[in-house]
C-alpha cells in the first residue's frame, strides 16, 4: 500500500530513542522528512545520523528540553521556516516521574504538567499556524489515560488531559482539513517499560523476570509488543491511507485495554 508519504515534512519529539525513534524511523523509511529532538544533544544526533544511515531521509536533529514553553515554540519555528510548512505533528515527551498520589510532592506535579500536558498544548499551538489542509496530528499517551496503572498517578491525570486535547482539536481543526488522532501504546519493549518494570521488581522484593511474566501473562497476546509495531499504527494514522481517520483513540497494547 502506498501510504502517501513521500516528501511529507514531520516532526516529531522525544525522539532519540523508544517511540519516537521508532516513528521517526517508520516515517523516513517512507520517504519523509523528518526533524527529531531529545534534551540531550549528542544524543539526538547519534539518533538522527541512524536514521540517515538507514533510510537515506533527511533528519535534522535538535537539542530541545519539551518541558520548556520557548525552546518548542523556537524549534517548531525554525523547523518549519526552513521546510516552508509542516505536514505532520507527533508531539511525544519522556513519562512523568514514578510514584502514588501520597508520595508526590507539588514540584513533582508542576514538572509533570509541563514535560506531559503543557508540551502537548505548546506543541499544538505552536504547529497551527504551519498545519494546512491534508496534515495530520497524532498525540501519544499511555493505557494510564484509561486506567490507573501503579505508581504511575503523573502519567494518568496528566495523559488524560493529553486525550482530551486531541479530541478537542480533532473537533476545532476538522474544518480546516486538518486530522487529529490520538495513539495508546500498550507494555511495548522500550527503556521506559525497562525502568517500570526494574522499579516494579525492587519495590515488591522480586526477580525482574517474575514481573515481566507476570505483566506479559495479563497480555491477551502474551507478551510485550515491539516498538516498530507501535510505529507503524503511527504511520499509518498520519498517512493519506487514513485520511478520512480523525478524533480516532487506537490502542496498540495486545488486547490489555478491556475498557470500551
Amino acid at each position: 500500500m502506498d501510504l502517501g508519504l513521500t516528501g511529507k515534512r514531520a516532526i516529531v519529539a522525544a525522539a532519540s530513542s523508544g517511540l519516537g525513534y521508532a516513528i521517526a524511523q517508520g516515517l523516513a523509511r517512507e520517504g519523509c522528512r523528518v526533524a527529531i529532538c531529545s534534551r540531550d544533544a549528542e544524543r539526538v544526533e547519534q539518533a538522527a545520523e541512524s536514521l540517515r544511515c538507514d533510510t537515506g531521509a533527511e533528519v535534522p536533529a535538535t537539542a530541545v528540553d519539551v518541558s520548556d514553553e520557548a525552546a518548542i515554540q523556537t524549534w517548531v519555528t525554525d523547523v518549519a521556516g526552513t521546510w516552508g510548512g509542516i505536514d505532520i505533528l507527533i508531539p511525544n515527551a519522556g513519562g512523568p516521574a514514578y510514584g502514588a498520589f501520597d508520595d508526590l510532592s507539588s514540584g513533582q506535579w508542576d514538572e509533570a504538567y509541563h514535560l506531559t500536558l503543557k508540551s502537548a498544548i505548546v506543541f499544538a499551538s505552536s504547529a497551527r499556524p504551519y498545519l494546512g489542509s491534508g496534515s495530520a496530528v497524532l498525540f501519544l499517551t499511555s493505557m494510564t489515560a484509561r486506567q490507573p496503572v501503579g505508581p504511575l498517578v503523573l502519567s494518568g491525570v496528566y495523559r488524560a488531559g493529553v486525550a482530551m486535547l486531541a479530541k478537542t482539536l480533532a473537533d476545532e481543526w476538522a474544518s480546516d482539513g486538518i486530522r487529529v488522532n490520538h495513539l495508546i501504546p500498550g507494555r511495548i519493549a522500550t527503556e521506559r517499560v525497562a525502568h517500570l518494570d526494574t522499579y516494579a521488581a525492587e519495590t515488591r522484593g522480586v526477580a525482574i523476570d517474575e514481573i515481566v511474566a507476570q505483566s506479559s501473562g495479563a497480555i491477551p497476546l502474551g507478551r510485550y509488543g515491539r516498538p516498530d509495531e507501535f510505529a507503524s499504527a503511527a504511520v499509518f494514522l498520519v498517512s493519506e491511507a487514513a485520511s478520512y481517520i480523525t478524533g480516532a483513540t487506537l490502542q496498540v497494547d495486545g488486547g490489555a485495554l478491556r475498557s470500551a
